[in-house]
């Protein structure tokens, strides 16, 4: 019996939807270190979330309102009573939340536009980028100012959610 991964030509090329991936992705799990592998991996519970999760704490960020990544992290790590929430895998399942939402036609129901980084810039990774974002923030109020080449939230201090 061959122990070869199958010939290239032979494997399925076709790309996984957004959908299935959002849905087919594992529960979150906390991991647990009991060694720094970086600075944003300290010793601890971390979370590993999963897409689900991550859009269900979108869905309590109310309209015009934004969340920055830190803090949906953190927001993650309490609900399941992890110490912290891995960052890497937030941002990528908060993409594919997105993408799942084109998919499906629901773009406009689940508020990936809400998520911001951590000094109020608006996100490049998300379809339809920082310009599409700052559209839909500013549909909710919430009010935009290009610096250089990009896109901020104007007033940080009042349409941030808390904790």
């Amino acid at each position: 019996m061959s122990t070869r991964p199958a010939h290239p030509s032979t494997r399925s090329t076709r790309a996984r939807s957004a959908v299935a991936k959002r849905d087919g992705a594992p529960a979150p799990h906390v991991k647990t270190l009991t060694d720094a592998k970086g600075s944003s991996y300290p010793p601890g519970r971390m979370l590993i979330a999963s897409p689900l999760a991550v859009q269900d704490e979108l869905a309590t960020v109310p309209a015009g309102r934004v969340i920055t990544a830190p803090q949906l992290r953190a927001r993650l790590a309490r609900r399941f009573g992890a110490d912290y929430t891995c960052p890497i895998t937030t941002g990528i399942f908060l993409r594919i939340v997105a993408e799942a939402a084109l998919e499906e036609a629901r773009a406009g129901e689940v508020p990936v536009w809400r998520v911001v980084s951590e000094n109020g810039a608006l996100l490049d990774k998300l379809p339809g980028g920082p310009e599409r974002q700052a559209a839909r923030l500013q549909a909710e109020g919430v009010a935009g100012v290009r610096r250089r080449s990009r896109w901020f939230v104007d007033d940080m201090e009042h349409v941030a959610m808390t904790g």
